[in-house]
This record gives structure tokens, sequence and C-alpha cells, in this order.
């Protein structure tokens, strides 16, 4: 039986007028005999590309599986008995090739980025109120905004790159920067097309979901259970797991579907101004979209739109677990911006969570790497939001008492998406005879359960944490490989692994013990050869050099993630100047200067420039404590003095560092966009942080330059309605005298 015939789709075969069968292929091409093989395989390509777009993307068959069978074969036959008529984009080559090797790393062209998350009415009308405002403090009249709404699908995000209208390569999200090169896997999906309808651009990458409908979930999972195979958790991990698999001849037999919802990189074509024209051009070009879409004015009919789809979701054939509302004017997206990795014009409206009940075995507690206590349910397993959940989030001791939980209680657990599972509430405990010694109260230790060293809980604090810090093991485990990852210090090679023997070997301490180790110290450790510790150590003595903004992440200090530490290594050029700060002298030059620019919005003047603008005093009071702790102080000390340094704006580097840079673009303000010859965003970025200039990520009056690469996209327009200066990074090179 076929694999369209194991799908049980035979039944829904519809003919709507004459069945186009092999009647539909060109006159003295029907048949082998005598015909022209070259003209009768391309005849019979292109029959096979429709019936499969029909059947995988129009849901609308128009033949049997009988009869696409035997086409099937005709054109496999004809390319074996004549080998120079293979194609690389021929519905024979889905079939699956050799086992891979392995999965090599694919830059994205651009970011595939994620989206912030509603879970309320509220938060969407808040949500389109912030896009409203956002619109009109760029003089552009709200009214004209309109919403395109579609389904969130619970799948594989990946993005697929054609080249002139032919599949050339296709990548997982991975962290959203770089994905995984799937594209063997991916040509083996018939819904995916490896050539677009006529002539595509010189570059269209398409971004969309990977998934898998629920019935052919189903059939998959009976399929494992008659081979004595383990059966998949939910048809998103099947889908993930499948396209994932180093031999694609698996994916191939697998039903995986697909649907755009986007675009990256394009080159050579004008796309849509709108996302809602954008989703039928993709669907125009023969890529499959997802039907279920509709237009809004406004947050009432987004919310209309979130209701119908939540009263429809169980009738429909795959899983959603949400919608995503989109700003529709895509060169309004550009101006709205991003806050951090999520873009301002883009949110998720997420479905309510799942829950289940269960018993409360046991609270363990866990030690973070800043000395965060946190205690962990670990409960009877239990099947929630997809998967077999067996411990849940219980927060700080201030929840376990709201709750009133009881180790033996039965509770209610919740998991919404990929939300780490929570227990909600505790169920009526049963009473007498049979329930006495069920029950035990916890209490949170005021010992770390991991080095023994007094825990303590500051004044208006919700979390109790161990004060050893670096000293604590657990700590120092964590500290040191969020010290060593990649948007850290990028030390390749520091595994989990590594890091415990490490520290269990009183090798390492603190992160400034690692720029102490050789290679013979590390060959010497389990695992580790001549060769993978001369590597490390390679690694190690590579990741000194690096950026302020990089280093201040890798020290781990509370509440500075990414984005923070980019806006303190943008206002400061080095550690002593961030750790001499007079915060409160600086708490109140920012509410005079806030102040002042509320009047100045009263008037219809421009406002001046916060300092430190989105760092709060919350991260303040902890970048405070932290370089007031003198143990802290030591470490940084220690790591300048092992040569670990950044390029400073204003040509000092940091200890050990080789100075470069200036105040060549000092109080500039530019924005980045299209691809540049040599330099990625994140590289021009630092270039222009590290001669003064600031980056924005939207050009608005304020913009000073462009710098504009390959397929630029709506910022140059912009930048032309507002005077702005575009230039090339050859010009961005030559302000700054870096060759």
């Amino acid at each position: 039986m076929s694999g369209r015939a194991r799908d049980a789709r035979a039944s829904r075969f519809r003919r709507p007028g004459a069945s186009p069968l092999s009647s539909d292929l060109p006159s003295g091409h029907r048949t082998g005999h005598g015909a022209d093989p070259a003209a009768r395989a391309e005849a019979l390509r292109a029959l096979i590309r429709r019936y499969d777009h029909e059947y995988y993307v129009l849901d609308a068959p128009t033949v049997p599986d009988a009869e696409y069978d035997r086409l099937f074969a005709e054109l496999q036959a004809l390319e074996r008995d004549h080998p120079g008529l293979a194609a690389p984009d021929s519905p024979t080559a889905r079939v699956g090739g050799a086992v891979a090797g392995g999965f090599a790393p694919v830059r994205h062209s651009r970011p595939m980025l994620s989206l912030n998350n509603a879970f309320d009415d509220d938060a969407v009308r808040g949500f389109d109120r912030r896009v409203r405002e956002l619109l009109a403090e760029s003089g552009l009249d709200p009214a004209q905004l309109r919403y395109s709404a579609e389904l969130k699908y619970d799948g594989l995000a990946v993005g697929l790159r054609y080249e002139r209208g032919r599949l050339v390569q296709a990548a997982t999200r991975g962290d959203g920067a770089v994905g995984e090169d799937v594209t063997a896997n991916i040509r083996t999906i018939r819904a995916i097309p490896l050539r677009l309808e006529g002539v595509g651009p010189e570059v269209l990458e398409v971004r969309g979901e990977v998934l898998m409908w629920s019935a052919d979930f189903e059939a998959l999972n009976a399929r494992q259970r008659e081979a004595g195979e383990k059966e998949f958790v939910n048809p998103r991990n099947a889908a993930a797991g499948s396209l994932r698999q180093l031999d694609p001849a698996v994916t191939a037999r697998r039903p995986l579907r697909f649907f755009a919802y986007g675009v990256g990189e394009v080159r050579g074509a004008e796309t849509p101004a709108t996302h809602s024209g954008l989703l039928a051009w993709l669907e125009s070009a023969g890529l499959p979209v997802g039907p279920e879409r509709a237009v809004a004015n406004d947050a009432d009919g987004l919310l209309e739109f979130f209701r119908r789809i939540g009263e429809r979701r169980a009738a429909l054939p795959y899983q959603i677990d949400g919608v995503v509302y989109k700003v529709d004017r895509r060169d309004w997206h550009e101006l709205l911006g991003y806050v951090a990795r999520a873009p301002r014009f883009a949110l998720a409206h997420k479905f309510p969570a799942e829950e289940a009940v269960t018993e409360l075995l046991d609270i363990e507690v866990q030690v973070g790497r800043t000395g965060k206590l946190t205690p962990v349910a670990r409960l009877a397993p239990v099947f929630v939001g997809g998967v077999t959940v067996t411990n849940a989030t219980l927060h700080n001791e201030d929840e376990i008492e709201r709750k009133g939980l009881m180790i033996g209680d039965r509770v209610v657990v919740r998991r919404a998406g990929d939300v780490i599972p929570e227990v909600v509430r505790a169920l009526p405990r049963e009473h007498g005879h049979e329930a006495a010694g069920r029950y035990r109260r916890f209490g949170m230790p005021h010992a770390c359960p991991v080095c023994g060293s007094a825990t303590e809980r500051e004044e208006g604090e919700a979390d109790r944490r161990c004060v050893a810090g670096l000293y604590c093991p657990a700590q120092r485990r964590q500290a040191l490989l969020h010290f060593a990852q990649r948007r850290a210090m990028d030390i390749d090679g520091l595994g989990e692994k590594l890091v415990g023997q490490l520290v269990d070997g009183g090798l390492v301490s603190t992160p400034a013990d690692l720029y102490r180790l050789d290679a013979a110290t590390l060959a010497g450790l389990e695992r580790m050869g001549e060769k993978s510790a001369a590597n490390l150590v390679e690694a190690i003595d590579r990741s000194r050099r690096t950026t302020f903004a990089r280093f201040l992440f890798a020290l781990g200090i509370r509440h500075v993630g990414e984005e923070v530490a980019r806006l303190l290594a943008d206002a400061y050029p080095d550690v002593d100047a961030l750790a001499g700060e007079d915060w409160d002298a600086l708490a109140a030059r920012k509410a005079a200067i806030q102040k002042e620019n509320a009047r100045r919005r009263a008037r219809g003047e421009p406002p001046e420039p916060v300092p430190l603008e989105g760092v709060g005093p919350e991260i303040v009071d902890s970048v405070r404590r932290f370089f007031a702790e003198p143990h802290n102080r030591e470490v940084v000390e220690a790591l300048l003095a092992a040569g670990v340094g950044w390029e400073a704006p204003g040509g000092a580097a940091g200890e050990g560092a080789a100075a470069a840079g200036s105040h060549a673009l000092a109080g500039k303000t530019f924005v980045l966009t299209g691809t540049l010859p040599s330099l990625t965003r994140e590289q021009a970025a630092e270039m222009i942080r590290r001669h003064g200039g600031s980056v924005s990520g939207s050009v608005s009056k304020k913009t000073d330059y462009v710098v504009a690469g390959e397929a630029a996209g709506s910022k140059l327009d912009k930048a032309a309605s507002l005077g702005v200066a575009v230039i090339d990074e050859a010009a961005l090179r030559g302000m700054t005298g870096e060759k």
C-alpha cells in the first residue's frame, strides 16, 4: 500500500470534473514506448508536483492513490534507466538518502526571533495600546493600524532558503541566531515544494513550522507499538524527532507537514506591504500557508479571533497552543522595533494552561548559580500538557505557605506550552485513622543542602539564598558553566561533566582559575585526551579577547542578562567606572531628566536621553551589591590580571587588552540594515560602540547614519523620508579608521 494510502485518505478522493489522470500528460508522452524520455520525465514531474500540492497543501486530492503510485513508479523507472535525467528537485528525491554524519550549524541571515506571550485579555489590550502609543510618538496615524491574526502551531520552527526558486538549504531555529542544517530531511517532506511556482526571487528565505497532523501522529504511534518501539509523547515531539533523524530515509517515512508564516532574507523580489498580503503571496508561490487567518482593526477584533479559534481548536486536524497577532503593515515592523529578543509588533496569545491531579511525594531543594534555594515538588508521574511530569516548581517558601501544601497531598499540576510545570493547589485532605501519618509539613533549610553554609532571606526578598557564593560547589559549577557559555565568554568544550571534574578535583574554584589550567593537567582528567586538552586550552586563551558586555554577562550578576549587560557596557568603559558609580546620584539625575522630559513632551519638544534607560532600581541594587562584595572584586581583578580584556571606546583597553577604538563616532546613532560584505550585524554594532557610537533598532529623526548592505529593507525608505544619511560598510570603516 502506498504512503498516501496508508494515510487512510483515499476515501476523500474528489473528482470535481474530468479526472486529471494520465490524460493530463501532453500528447505523445502518455506511454513509455517511443516517447522522448526527457520530455516524459519532466511531464511526469510536473504532474506529480501538482498532485502533491493538491494532496498535501490544498487537502483536496483529485486522483486515487493507485494512479499516483503508478505515475510515481514510472518516473522512478525512467530515472533509473536514464541516469542523466535525475534532478535534485525531482519528487523521487524525497525518499531519503544516505545516513548523515550529524547536523552542521547554519547562521540565519536574519535572527529567528521568539515572541512575547499573553495569557489574558488585558495583556492583549495592553499590547494594542502600546503599539498605538509608539505609532503616535513616531508621527503616524494609529487609526490606520490593522493586525494580521493567525494560528500558533505546535511544531518545530525552520527556515527554508530558496535561490531562484529552488530549495537549497533548510535549518532549524536553534537559538535564533544559529540553527542546524536539516536540508536532506526537509527535502523528504512532500508539503514543501522543492521548486517554487515560476522562477523565484534570487533569494527567498521562508520561515515556517514543521508539524504532524493528529491523525498521522496516532497512526505513527500505532506502527511504533506494532514494531515494539517506543511511542512518541505528542505530535510536536514526533515532528521534532522525525526532522532531526540522522537518516533522511527515516524522516521520509514520517508524515510531516509544513505551514509558512513569514520570510527572512529576500533578494530580487518586491514583497507585499502587509503581512496578510505576504502570506497570500507565499501561498501563490506554491507554499502551504495555514487557512485559519484574519485581519483585525483593534484589540476587540483580535480577541474575537482568539475566541473563535478556541471554540474550533479541538476540531482542527493539528495541535495549536494559541494564536499570533502581528501588525499588518510590514514597514511599521522596523519602526516599532524590538525588546531584547522579541519584536514589539507581534504577540503570541496562549490558550489556558492544561491541568491534572497527582500526589506530592516529596519536596527537595535545589541551589542555583546565584545561591537561590528553590523548592521542587517530586510528583507521582502524571500526563499533562502533552508530556509526563514528575517534577514541578514551588517557587519559594511563601508559595508553599500560601498554598498550604504538605508532603502527601493530592495536588493540581498545571503546564502551559513549554512553561515549567507548577503546583497550583492542594485538594482537600482525608481525615481519620487511615490518613494518620500520611501528611508532613515542609520547612526551608537554614543550612545550604550542598555546602552546609548558612542561608539567609533578605528583607523584602521572597527567596532564601546560600551565602557561600562561588565557594558553594553548587553555585561554583553553575557559575562556571554560565561564564563559559557561548553568549558569555564562549569557551568551547567546557561542558557540565568537565566542570564537575574540575570543581570536584579542586582544580577550579572561580572563573579566574580557568586561565591557569594547562594541557598536561587537563589531559589527566577522565575522557580528556591530549588533543581535547590542547583544544580547550586554546579556547580558554581565545576567550581572553572579549567585549565588556559579554564579560559583564559572564560574571553572573543577578538580574544582569545579555540586554542589561549591553546597556551597562554602552554606558561605562570598564569595571572601575561601573563599580565606582554613585548610584544614588545617578537615580536622582534620572528622576530629574524624566520629570523634565514630561514637561518637554507637553511642549512638543524632543526629550533628553535618560541615562541607563531600562535599568531599574532592582538591577541597580544588584550591581551595587555585587561590586560591594570584596570576594567578587577579587575574582574580577584576578580575571583582569589573567589577561581577560576588551576594546574600550576611549582606546584604553581592559587590563591585558590591546588598545583599540576611539571617540570617532561619539554621540552618533547608527541603524544597521541588510547583509554587510564582511561583518555580521553583531560585529558591526560592536565596531560602532567601540568607537563611541550607539546602535538603534529603528530609524528616527535622532538617527545620524543608516549602514546598509545587500537586501536592505524598509529602513532605507524610512531614512530617505527623514533625510538620514545612508552609508555602506566601507564608509563605516573609514569613519572608524579600522581596515
